[in-house]
């Protein structure tokens, strides 16, 4: 079983959702870029973003997190992109694979409807907003493979983040970091290998082999 985060590695979300982040929060009082809010809360979901701020010690509107899934899905329908390669990598990558990401169960049907990509994965689409705890936390991954009855030891995880390594290693998976959608992927590549990524791949094209090689066959 092969299991993949959604924003940045199926899709080019990125930009978008850390473009949305920082005007939501510079409108709140929280002055902050795109390129900050893309370092400081990459890989996270939008409760735990809010919850960050919050602890920081800066009251947000109640209703900031509804405002920010409203905005995001509005570009989504008009700006996203899928990966380059990805489509081909799923086609020839054998085996069930199934999406686990941050972001709430609308935004990836979306995300995957708009970029064509949800027919190598429906209805294997599990959401942090199903669990207690989101990355890094090991929750979401064990989730998904409670829910498909698979052992997590022969799980892989695509992700591309920090957080959602070091998560796959915390629920017993093998990660694979993926840096091809980053804006800095020296840098990205480096944080990756640092949480505990084992094979960092910069390009879609490769992932067939590492998962093979992974696989021991």
């Amino acid at each position: 079983m092969v299991i993949f985060d959604c924003n940045g590695v199926l899709v080019d979300s990125e930009p978008i959702a850390s473009a949305v982040v920082a005007d939501a929060l510079t409108q709140a009082g929280v002055a902050m870029t795109a390129e900050t809010a893309a370092q400081c809360f990459h890989g996270r979901r939008p409760a735990d973003i809010i919850g960050t701020v919050e602890a920081a010690g800066k009251k947000l509107p109640a209703d900031l997190m509804a405002t920010m899934a409203a905005e995001t899905l509005r570009r989504l329908r008009g700006e996203l992109r899928a990966v380059a390669h990805v489509a081909h990598a799923l086609t020839w990558l054998r085996g069930p694979k199934a999406v686990a990401s941050s972001s709430p169960l609308d935004r990836i049907e979306l995300s995957l409807t708009v970029t064509d990509l949800l027919r190598f994965f429906a209805p294997r689409l599990y959401s942090a907003s199903e669990v207690l705890n989101g990355k890094p936390a090991p929750d979401l991954f064990r989730l998904a493979a409670a829910r498909m009855q698979v052992d997590p030891a022969a799980c892989i995880v695509v992700e591309d983040s920090a957080p959602g390594v070091i998560a796959a290693l915390g629920a017993g998976m093998t990660p694979i970091g993926f840096v091809g959608a980053n804006p800095a992927p020296g840098r990205l590549a480096r944080e990756l290998h640092a949480a505990g990524a084992g094979v960092v791949i910069a390009d879609m094209r490769a992932l067939k082999a590492a998962v093979t090689e992974l696989r021991g066959f």
